[in-house]
């Protein structure tokens, strides 16, 4: 599944969902079902600049594809970590650096979010992004 394929998902689901309420409570339960991070990643290095919220976001690179975990100590914004990684683990460097998140905008999230919300949202985008460049980089060094 490509990463337009895993937006496309989550935009329908959404799209499916009758009102904000509901919506909310569906981040909520992708927080609640986020697998628990790796304690030894949850670390200063690994927290998001720009996050009211704490949160954390680690990457890997395994046989090509980058490897995500994340965590929050806020129940909604660990929704939204969930949702990142649904759409961005295991995908390749290149392609996440060619696929801006257009599901955010789609599904509405980016205007009914808290404007602090919003922030760290693009944020955690940002890191995700930043994590794909260098990995990039370095399987180009190699």
């Amino acid at each position: 599944m490509t990463i337009l394929d895993r937006q496309q998902a989550i935009i329908d689901e959404f799209k499916a969902l009758p009102d904000w309420e509901d919506r909310y409570k569906r981040i909520i339960e992708y927080g609640r079902e986020l697998a628990a991070m790796n304690p030894e990643h949850q670390v200063d290095k690994n927290k998001v600049k720009g996050c009211q919220s704490t949160v954390w976001l680690h990457a890997g690179l395994e046989s090509g594809t980058v490897r995500l975990q994340g965590d929050s100590d806020a129940m909604i914004v660990r929704g939204l970590v969930a949702l990142l990684l649904k759409v961005y683990d295991g995908a390749t460097p290149a392609e996440i650096i060619a696929t801006p998140p257009d599901f955010i905008r789609e599904t509405g999230l980016g205007s009914h979010l808290s404007q602090t919300r919003a922030n760290g949202l693009a944020a955690m985008v940002k890191q995700i992004q930043m994590y794909a460049a260098v990995f990039q980089a370095m399987q180009k060094a190699k």
